[in-house]
């Protein structure tokens, strides 16, 4: 068996863990189905004599992958920081395929996501590698070209950032409960039950899809614009947005919207909404 043959077992035997890392870094699934693309094709043009252990090849090889996207991405300003919720992973409650599974391994949901989305592009790489996938500072530190302790700090600064994020609550249950009420009160325009299952500094973030990220927190505003939003026609469908309780809003056999929330000590704390139309279909599963 050639170098080649071997780094294409490997990946492939691999793909879901590096689909995940790459997802991880990178907030983006079609994005990260990128970076495997290239990481592939590496495959082909690196010398036999160059690879003595391929499964570490393939993780510098995807990280590098993933910092030039990320770094590029900054340089083109084509996503800049804050204006678009990162892409969903969606399942129906009950069902997920083992490939979906990796993605939302750790419980990363939207809202860690969205503060993965706002670090520096060296303190996610090293944040992800390191305390997701176990990955040696040395061996990150080769990656971005830095000391491994510079590396060290490089993590540290993410994870302060990482759990100042709200702990989300781990019975699935409570959290379908919490949202289910809110669902009830935004239906019958009850802005005093609305604010009962409501954190005080929720934060409530839109996507539109229109390269602005719209941002409010608040008790009163959220409950507000939640009872502004709610359509009499709408219909929910139940569904986990990255393994947290969601629903896809749907008016007149249309999706609406996807809505994302973050349950912890039975109130609401983050609500993220994503009107994206084509994002929303290229998120659902079977769609």
């Amino acid at each position: 068996m050639t170098m080649t043959d071997s780094l294409t077992r490997e990946l492939e035997q691999s793909r879901a863990r590096l689909r995940a890392m790459a997802y991880r870094m990178l907030g983006s699934v079609s994005e990260a189905d990128d970076a495997l693309q290239e990481v592939w094709l590496r495959t082909r043009r690196t010398p036999e004599d160059a690879v003595r252990n391929p499964g570490g090849w393939l993780t510098t090889a995807l990280a590098h992958t993933c910092l030039d996207l990320l770094r590029s991405r900054g340089a083109r300003h084509e996503v800049p920081v804050g204006v678009r919720l990162p892409d969903p992973i969606v399942t129906a409650d009950g069902q997920t395929t083992p490939e979906t599974q990796a993605l939302l391994a750790d419980s990363i949901g939207l809202a860690l996501q969205v503060v993965l989305d706002r670090l520096d592009p060296a303190e996610r790489v090293a944040f992800v590698l390191h305390d997701s996938f176990a990955v040696p500072f040395g061996e990150i530190a080769a990656i971005l070209d830095r000391s491994p302790e510079a590396t060290r700090q490089l993590a540290s600064r993410a994870r302060r950032r990482v759990r100042a994020a709200p702990a989300p609550e781990a019975n699935p249950d409570e959290q379908r409960r919490v949202v289910d009420a809110f669902f009830a009160a935004a239906r019958r325009g009850d802005i005093p039950a609305l604010v009962r299952v409501l954190a005080p500094d929720v934060v409530l973030r839109g996507d539109l899809g229109t390269g602005k990220l719209w941002e409010t927190s608040g008790s009163d505003d959220a409950a507000a614009q939640a009872v502004r939003f709610a359509h009499p026609r709408a219909v929910l469908r139940p569904v986990l947005v990255n393994g947290a309780a969601g629903a896809l809003v749907t008016v007149d056999g249309q999706a609406a919207s996807l809505m994302a929330f973050t349950v912890a000590g039975g109130r609401i704390v983050e609500i993220d909404v994503l009107a994206d139309h084509p994002r929303i279909s290229a998120a659902l599963p079977g769609e």
